[in-house]
């Protein structure tokens, strides 16, 4: 599949238990001569204990554990099932584990690490989740690229301030937090790392030492708060849900190459996998077995245990199928080949009675559901503020938001239909499809805010009024389903992190398109902080959240973690939201999100466009894997200009463009939110530097008003870089693979 998938768990998290389907098993399941099962496991084919008994990546290993039995192994990895008609596996996978004394320092700690490079396999994003437990750990799941790159990551770090706050009960923030898994191209990289650097381990000390991270199943989960204040989570498992599939392409061209076409039985099908790698092989309807082994799918009898005509019918089994016949005097019912009827004159009066109650029986029942789902949407509606929404909608004839149906919905995008699908967030998906003949983008999420529910009509009414050429555009909303779904408009030319980034898009972006993207990514924001009453704070600004339209112009989105200006004295998370290396570090000290920790991660985007690197390289050195302090300390140390995109320098003879736009990176990235400009000013700055680049001999009419915006907080940075590199380097030291 030539995929790489890299879990590094380096802090902690906890088991679920799973209830297990069986392993298909009929007839043929193993090549000749080769083991069935290994201890209490089936391994079906492709699957084998040993290279001659399985098919090429798939070779397990079947050993003894310290209690005697035998089990199987992927690798290091525990087997403990193997679905092929779904094409997953559950595995084992341990817990990991720091633990520190009062001082900060670690103690003992567990880490582990999975490279399924090159491998049939990749993680199930749906049926898995990140779990963090503790107060002072941060678990993140994020990308990788060819180069072993990590490019972002969706963040969870719980919070605890004393033993009190801390109860038995579900994972909510408070001692434990949980975070879904975006589905992504299938090249991942899995980490989850200590807070070590952001929080003050020393308030925790008294009633907690260690921290746990785990990557598991998604099923219901309970926590104890002696989870959190005694070792007994280390040396336990947790168990995870991996997908596997054949080679890397569609049936169709599998197909055409018989040799190498792995559905090998006949009365089986192939079908494309879900994860858009590769393809999988089942048996036909009627048939059971292996599909992927000569002869494997077997007919199935269904005569043979419970019949499925009902008497005094008579089954008949035939190969893929079964009849059911009727004794003399009776027939088939119409519609209905598994019961029989009277067919005399003297009961067709009563038989038609009697088929005449079964359907206003059936009537009723239809419409008792119809009413019964009705009123479950209406409760959802109604829970999430749809009546404030319908009532400005009526009052206002020029109120550009709509109220879609859960119907609508679902036929704009062909019943959710795989075809349609545009994009992935740590959220939801992103659906293409069409309402009121308009193509339009449709963000189903996965998890919503118990606490948000009442205020989303509310916000839903602000959000509706913001109207700016460089923001997407929201048209409406559903509200008849448990998580509400976005419907904004589509913008169809990808996103600003693809083009940095991305191997699809081939054309190389100018440094004045660059400038411009950034000015008006900039305007956006400052719109959001600014102009929309009450103030927006966007709470995940990144690459991946600007789209570009036709003409390269920028559309900031996505406003899955955005929150409206706080009214009260003061506004907290429980759980720490967003984008790992876009982080504002201020944000994840005090869990206060503001109008600076949009400015911080405006910083970072900056840093990216200049230079073209990922925000966080794993497999770069101490100084190097976080792009904001490489960047830093490479101004300090005037070596700036070795790292900016080699096309740009290329492009300008003179690079003092280039330098300004990172200088004002610089301010952005203050790690004193009070010291850094606001996005206007951000903006009002990026204007004048593309004056620069478009009229070179404006520079010096403009000297005195750039002198006066840089040196406003010129001194303060110089003095916190020290510290800041200082806090990167803490954070990133439970990073390095393999420890």
């Amino acid at each position: 599949m030539g995929a790489m998938i890299l879990i590094i768990i380096q802090v902690l998290l906890l088991i679920s238990p799973f209830i297990t389907k069986a392993a298909e098993h009929s007839g043929v399941n193993t090549l000749l001569g080769c083991p069935k099962s290994c201890g209490d496991v089936i391994i079906p084919y492709p699957f084998g204990i040993g290279s001659q008994c399985a098919k090429p990546g798939f070779e397990l290993n079947c050993s003894t554990t310290n209690a005697g039995t035998y089990t199987p192994y992927l690798g290091n990895i525990t087997i403990l099932n193997i679905s092929l008609s779904l094409g997953q596996a559950r595995v084992n996978l341990p817990v990991s584990y720091q633990c520190y004394d009062n001082s900060n320092t670690t103690t003992t700690s567990f880490s582990y690490t999975v490279d399924w490079s090159g491998t049939p396999f990749q993680l199930n994003s749906e049926k898995n989740i990140i779990r963090a437990i503790g107060c002072n750990v941060l678990a993140s799941l994020g990308l990788g690229d060819s180069q072993n790159s990590y490019l972002g990551a969706a963040a969870c770090a719980p919070v605890c301030e004393s033993l009190e706050n801390l109860t038995n009960g579900n994972c909510a923030g408070i001692g434990c937090c949980q975070a879904t898994i975006p589905e992504t191209s299938n090249i991942f990289l899995y980490s989850f790392t200590d807070m070590e650097a952001y929080v003050n381990s020393s308030i925790s000390y008294n009633f907690t030492r260690c921290g746990y991270a785990m990557l598991m199943e998604n099923t219901e989960f309970y926590l104890k708060t002696s989870y959190i204040t005694t070792n007994e989570l280390i040396g336990q498992n947790t168990s995870a849900v991996i997908d596997w599939s054949i080679g890397n392409t569609t049936c169709n061209i599998a197909q055409s190459n018989d040799s190498s076409y792995a559905c090998r039985s006949d009365n089986s099908i192939c079908l494309n996998s879900s994860t858009g790698h590769g393809y999988l092989c089942n048996c036909s309807d009627g048939y059971q077995g292996n599909p992927y082994l000569e002869g494997g799918c077997q007919d199935i009898d269904e005569c043979a245990n419970q019949s499925p005509c009902s008497m005094p019918a008579k089954c008949h089994n035939f190969r893929g199928g079964y009849r059911c016949s009727c004794p003399f005097g009776r027939s088939l019912k119409h519609g209905n080949n598994n019961e029989c009827e009277l067919n005399l004159a003297l009961v067709l009066g009563p038989c038609a009675g009697v088929i005449a109650l079964s359907f206003l029986g059936l009537g009723i029942y239809a419409v008792h559901e119809k009413r019964k789902v009705s009123k479950v949407e209406e409760k959802y509606f109604q829970e999430h503020g749809g009546r404030i929404l319908l009532e400005k909608i009526q009052s206002d004839q020029g109120f550009g938001f709509a109220l879609f149906t859960k119907q609508q919905i679902e036929q704009a995008t062909n019943n959710f239909d795989n075809a349609n699908i545009i994009g992935y967030g740590g959220q939801g998906t992103v659906y293409k499809g069409s309402l009121r003949d308009q193509i339009v983008a449709i963000k189903k999420c996965k998890i919503t805010d118990e606490r948000k529910k009442k205020e989303f009509g509310k916000e839903m009414l602000i959000l509706s009024q913001i109207n700016h050429k460089n923001i997407v555009k929201i048209l409406g909303c559903c509200l008849e389903v448990e998580v509400p779904m976005l419907v904004y408009e589509f913008i169809p030319n990808g996103t600003l992190f693809h083009y940095i980034h991305g191997k699809k898009y081939e054309s190389h972006i100018s440094l004045s398109t660059c400038l411009k993207i950034a000015h008006e990514s900039a305007e956006a924001l400052a719109y959001l902080h600014f102009s929309a009453s009450p103030p927006i704070f966007h709470g995940d600004v990144k690459s991946l959240n600007i789209l570009l339209d036709q003409n390269y112009s920028a559309k900031v989105s996505d406003f899955g973690a955005s929150i409206l200006s706080p009214t009260d004295e003061a506004q907290f998370v429980t759980v720490v939201q967003g984008t790992c290396g876009y982080l504002d570090p201020e944000y994840m000290q005090s869990y206060q999100l503001t109008d600076k920790s949009d400015v911080y991660s405006f910083g970072v985007v900056l840093l990216e466009l200049l230079t073209g690197k990922p925000v966080i390289n794993f497999f770069a050195t101490e100084e190097e894997r976080s792009l904001s302090s490489h960047c830093l300390y490479a101004m300090k140390e005037n070596k700036m200009h070795e790292l900016l995109n080699a096309e740009f320098k290329s492009e300008v003879d003179d690079i003092e463009v280039l330098m300004e736009v990172a200088r004002l990176a610089k301010e952005c990235l203050n790690m004193k939110g009070e010291d850094r400009p606001t996005m206007k000013e951000v903006a009002e700055e990026l204007s004048r530097i593309r004056k620069i680049k478009q009229h070179p001999w404006e520079q010096e009419y403009h000297q005195e008003e750039k002198e006066a915006l840089l040196n406003e907080t010129s001194h303060s940075i110089e003095t916190e870089h020290t510290n800041y590199f200082s806090l990167e380097k803490k954070a990133q030291k439970s990073l390095s693979i393999g420890r």
